[in-house]
């Protein structure tokens, strides 16, 4: 398993990424890897998302092949891309996306905060609203895209979309929540010890 940092990286180019990694697991040519970066800011609708959910027409989306509504991506908060070959783990998606959401709820333990999931809902949350977003998309039973975790970007940027298709969904980061600012570098240096180690726990099936 490989881990990743990127800093910060132009959506269009981490998509680019993204495929050329999940052909080059696909083919054995790589190994599995976990690519954690920031956006600059960028808004992002999956198959499935409402143009209704767009409250701003001046906003620009970008329709990419995940699952989930529209979101938003911007500076301060971190995005995990997990390039994980599920064909050999049981070609199990409802598996990975709760692996995802238990990634993100210990890391948020980690660090004094107390998240959930909601019933029904894809995700991360907390009392002060949602923390974590998840959306993915397999390829030959590799997946690409994945999380995005709100550390310290600017919150006022999901104020123009209903996140994630919810209206009057509240949305909350780690640095709302414990009033400080976190370093990034802390964040994905605990994103990447508990992906590492969930991961070690879903072990490889035998095709």
């Amino acid at each position: 398993m490989l881990v990743s940092e990127y800093g910060t990286m132009d959506y269009r180019e981490a998509f680019a990424l993204q495929e050329r990694l999940v052909a080059e697991v696909r083919g054995d040519l790589s190994r599995e890897t976990l690519l954690l970066l920031e956006h600059p800011l960028v808004y992002t609708m999956g198959r499935s998302g409402s143009e209704a959910n767009v409250l701003d027409p001046t906003v620009d989306v970008v329709r990419i092949n995940r699952g989930g509504d529209v979101t938003c991506h911007a500076p301060g908060q971190l995005v995990g891309y997990p390039i994980i070959h599920l064909g050999r783990r049981g070609k199990d998606l409802r598996r990975h996306l709760r692996f995802l959401e238990e990634l993100l709820i210990q890391t948020a333990a980690d660090l004094g905060v107390t998240a959930y999931r909601v019933a029904g809902r894809t995700g991360v949350w907390t009392d002060a609203g949602k923390l974590a977003s998840i959306g993915v998309g397999v390829r030959h039973w590799v997946s690409m895209h994945g999380f995005a975790l709100n550390v310290n970007n600017n919150l006022a940027a999901f104020q123009r979309i209903h996140p994630c298709g919810i209206e009057q969904c509240p949305v909350a980061s780690l640095e709302s929540i414990l009033g400080e600012e976190l370093p990034l570098l802390q964040v994905s240096s605990r994103i990447a010890a508990s992906f590492e180690e969930l991961l070690d726990e879903w072990q490889p099936v035998e095709e």
